[in-house]
């Protein structure tokens, strides 16, 4: 399949690196450049946006279902683990770097409690890149309906932090290997 593409209709999308939303119309020319986390990442004339996969379907060419990251496979399986909350969250991706936000080495802290009934509040502590990056809501947002959607979890909050400030140090080996930075 080839990356260029043009929009069969209209979308809203997010404007990255801001997280503003902006419609783009049918008949835009968009250039893929990545599909990671369940979204797809286009250039256009006006700038780079991220297409949730409700929306992906407007892109002429585009195979939906090749679309990875729609849901861990904890949730197929029906069980709670805290390893099944870390593999929900490495299908959450800055939609500008080909690498997941655990390795990336943004995800800081996990707080697994029970609760009464029985299930799970989740409390995930992560950062960003950079400060000013709007995305930050996105990123923290996708990272929280993954989670959320895991079984017995009823409660999942995802919080940005900025102590201590994210070095390049903190990408694990993997996400390293990923960016050809071995």
């Amino acid at each position: 399949m080839s990356n260029d593409t043009t929009l069969t209709r209209d979308i809203t999308a997010t404007v990255i690196p801001a997280g503003d939303t902006h419609t783009l119309t049918a008949g835009t020319s968009a250039h893929i450049m990545q599909t990671l986390g369940g979204s797809v990442t286009v250039r256009t004339d006006g700038g780079l946006f991220r297409i949730t996969r409700e929306n992906a379907d407007a892109l002429a060419g585009f195979d939906v279902s090749k679309l990875g990251g729609a849901e861990p496979a904890a949730v197929a399986s029906g069980e709670f683990s805290e390893a099944a909350v870390w593999s929900a969250m490495k299908t959450c991706f800055d939609p500008e770097i080909p690498v997941n936000i655990v390795d990336l080495g943004l995800v800081y802290d996990l707080s697994v409690e029970k609760t009464p009934t029985g299930g799970h509040a989740l409390e995930v502590k992560m950062t960003l890149t950079a400060p000013g990056c709007g995305m930050g809501p996105v990123i923290a947002e996708d990272a929280r309906q993954k989670i959320a959607a895991l079984p017995t979890v009823e409660s999942a909050k995802v919080h940005i932090v900025w102590d201590p400030i994210w070095t390049p140090q903190m990408i694990s080996d993997a996400g390293r290997k990923a960016l050809g930075l071995e």
